[in-house]
């Protein structure tokens, strides 16, 4: 460790006082992990940028936090905890494809440099990456890399590093390809370099005479970026031509960095003819992650197209440092653009509506987006990405503007909501108090503000027309005196096709489901004079020649097992098993139903057919027979929870668990438990076991 101080000290010019070396030397690292942490510096510093709070925050990764705040500051301390955290994901789970996902880049949200080492030490791994054994894992990490860590080099400005990391990250997905391209590259070396050489030597000498101090070069394009055009154009390597660009670096001073940029510009179209469909000015407007240059393509020697790129020593530095070189620049001030970066990081990740992945591959294609610059009505300018709708636009001004657009006005014309906007385009919101957002809209917007705040409403709409739905029918249904049943329901939903009743719920509530059909169909499923039992047969059940004699002298029908020339169910609307007061209900085709006394059904029997019912009772013992019963049972949103119920369950004797249904929401879940049982006393002390569980809210038997 002492060795490497000193190399950091000869090296970057970066000096520790004594106290800040004595915890330097207190950590006890081993020889591979200080080589290790050396090549991250080396790339921290001299490929990125940055200085001593950074490199001491990689030293003391493993320090004790109050120590590095007391030794170090708070700033150092900030970005160690950022980056233990970071690694403290990775030791749990090396995939970003989970929750971690979200962690992590709330973590890197919190300061801008534990972004910029992550992604130094992302390089630092990939760099020795052919000495990873495991060919699988070497994939893995390639793939990562490929998928996040390149594209966060981008987005923060690193274009040198995050080049790098896609050859390098080809070259161990798509070797052979890798190869082909390599070699083919190696191949034309000669040619590609004449050809430079012929269009640079009259351009150099032009600019010479003008006055202008200045270095030019031709820079062979990446092999990547060869690789995607292949892709896009569906062809070879050979058939790719410009695989070059020439890049022009002008030593100008602040006051006349763009007059000049310019100025080289207008010589250049002179020399070669221009095509102005392929202009790109980030010297008026820089993209938002500080990148500034002036991009042309001309027709150079031999009628090929040539892209020159033309720049100033200041901002080829920050194209290549990205966003760490803003604070050589800026007297150390945050860059707005990251902030605005960043704090749309923390918008998208910290709403528990957004699913990780969805969130995970809105943020990646945001990363390579260009750029779009409109205006708002007052002259404010906002950047959105190329392809931006005019609701992207309204999102990004204001979440309630969003939610309530109904088009907008550009240039005097009225555009739909899913109008693309240019350039230049000065854009007002037209709104309406009855818009709400619906699914449609995310087919039409880019932005991952305006999809997180889109996929937020719905997921509120949603929750909404869920409880109007439910009071609508438990009002509708007490208006009809027809017995609300939420067991009932939930199975009908079931059976309309439904994944949950909440689904059925919104359904009424939007007008898709008609409310007096629903009645009927209610009713019907719960009308036991035409639903047999679901699990006893007539032949179970006969009629003892027993007569009792009840009050009002009516005979009494005794359910017994030992007659067999009665045909009579049990109904399904209640349930009755051994033990429940009971009576029958003779239908005119179905036999008799058995109904327990405090069925939903019974007064509307009473009622209408009084002269259809039969007093009856239980006879005998409950032997040999099992009866079907539903429990509700509502406890907190914990699977332990239904674990326990189950173990209890399974270790009562002769009580069977035939179905389970769970559906969870608002922090508490809801159980349908049918089971199997000899009578009302064993059902009782069964329910009485759930009801004790922890965590158990209420556990009721179902009719």
């Amino acid at each position: 460790m002492e060795s490497l101080i000193e190399k950091i000290r000869t090296h970057y010019n970066i000096d520790f006082r004594d106290e800040e070396k004595a915890l330097l030397l207190k950590q006890n690292l081993p020889h591979e992990e200080v080589e290790r942490r050396q090549c991250v510096i080396d790339l921290a510093v001299t490929e990125i940028g940055l200085g001593k709070t950074a490199v001491a925050a990689i030293l003391l990764k493993d320090a004790g936090i109050d120590e590095v705040t007391k030794v170090m500051g708070e700033q150092v301390a900030v970005i160690v905890q950022g980056l233990r955290r970071v690694e403290d994901l990775y030791r749990v789970n090396t995939s970003l494809e989970t929750e971690n996902f979200r962690k992590l880049l709330l973590s890197l949200a919190e300061d801008v440099r534990v972004v910029l080492i992550i992604i130094a030490e992302r390089a630092a791994l990939m760099r020795r990456l052919n000495q990873e054994p495991d060919s699988e894992q070497r994939r893995a990490i390639a793939k990562e890399t490929s998928f996040l860590y390149a594209p966060l080099a981008h987005r923060l400005g690193l274009y040198a590093i995050k080049t790098e990391l896609e050859d390098l990250s080809l070259k161990f997905t798509e070797y052979e390809t890798y190869k082909q391209i390599a070699h083919t590259l190696n191949e034309t070396k000669r040619h590609r370099d004449a050809y430079i050489d012929a269009f640079i030597t009259p351009l150099k000498k032009k600019l010479e005479d003008m006055g202008f101090r200045f270095s030019i070069k031709g820079r062979t394009k990446s092999i990547h970026s060869i690789y995607k055009k292949m892709l896009k154009q569906n062809v070879g390597v050979d058939h790719i031509y410009d695989l070059f660009a020439i890049r022009i670096i002008l030593d100008s001073e602040p006051e006349k960095e763009k007059a000049e940029c310019w100025q080289v510009y207008s010589v250049i179209a002179d020399m070669y003819q221009p095509n102005p469909k392929r202009l790109r000015d980030w010297l008026t407007i820089p993209k938002s992650n500080g990148y500034e240059s002036l991009h042309t393509t001309v027709l150079g020697p031999e009628q090929k197209w040539v892209e020159v790129q033309i720049r100033t020593r200041r901002m080829d530095e920050i194209a290549e440092k990205g966003v760490a070189a803003h604070w050589k620049y800026k007297g150390g001030k945050s860059e707005g653009g990251m902030d605005d970066f960043l704090k749309s990081v923390r918008e998208m990740l910290e709403s528990d509506e957004v699913e990780t992945k969805e969130a995970l591959q809105d943020f990646r294609l945001s990363f390579y987006d260009e750029e779009v610059f409109v205006f708002t009505p007052n002259g404010d300018l906002h950047k959105l990405p190329k392809g931006a709708s005019v609701l992207d636009f309204a999102f990004a001004i204001h979440t309630g503007l969003g939610c309530r657009c109904v088009g907008g006005k550009i240039g005097g014309r009225n555009v739909p909501i899913k109008h693309v906007l240019h350039n230049g385009d000065q854009v007002e919101i037209l709104t309406s108090p009855q818009q709400k957002p619906t699914q449609a809209w995310l087919g039409f917007v880019c932005t991952s503000k305006a999809r997180n705040k889109i996929r937020q409403a719905l997921k509120e709409k949603e929750y909404k027309d869920a409880a109007d739905g439910r009071e609508m029918l438990e009002r509708r249904f007490k208006n009809w005196k027809v017995d609300y049943d939420e067991g009932q329901v939930s199975r009908l939903s079931k059976k309309l096709g439904y994944k949950a009743v909440s689904d059925l719920y919104q359904a009424l509530a939007q007008g898709k489901e008609d409310i007096l059909e629903l009645r009927d169909k209610y009713v019907e499923m719960t009308d036991t004079t035409v639903t047999p039992a679901a699990t006893v047969s007539a032949s179970e059940f006969v009629q003892q020649p027993v007569q009792e004699v009840a009050k009002g002298n009516h005979d009494v029908l005794v359910i017994d097992r030992n007659l067999s020339r009665v045909d009579y169910r049990l109904a399904k609307c209640c349930n009755p098993i051994y033990g429940d007061k009971v009576f029958g209900f003779v239908s005119v085709t179905k036999g008799i139903s058995i109904h327990r006394e405090d069925c939903p059904n019974a007064a509307q029997m009473r009622e209408r057919f009084p002269y259809r019912i039969i007093p009856a009772r239980w006879s005998g013992k409950a032997v040999g027979q099992q009866y079907p019963i539903t429990l509700r049972v509502v406890g907190n949103d914990d699977i332990g929870i239904v674990t326990n119920i189950s173990s209890i369950i399974n270790k009562e004797s002769g009580v069977l668990l035939r179905t389970i249904s769970i559906d969870s929401h608002d922090g508490l879940f809801e159980g349908h438990l049918t089971l199997l049982v000899d009578d009302l006393n064993q059902l009782e002390q069964i329910r009485k076991k759930i009801a004790a569980v922890r965590g158990v809210k209420s556990c009721m038997r179902q009719m």
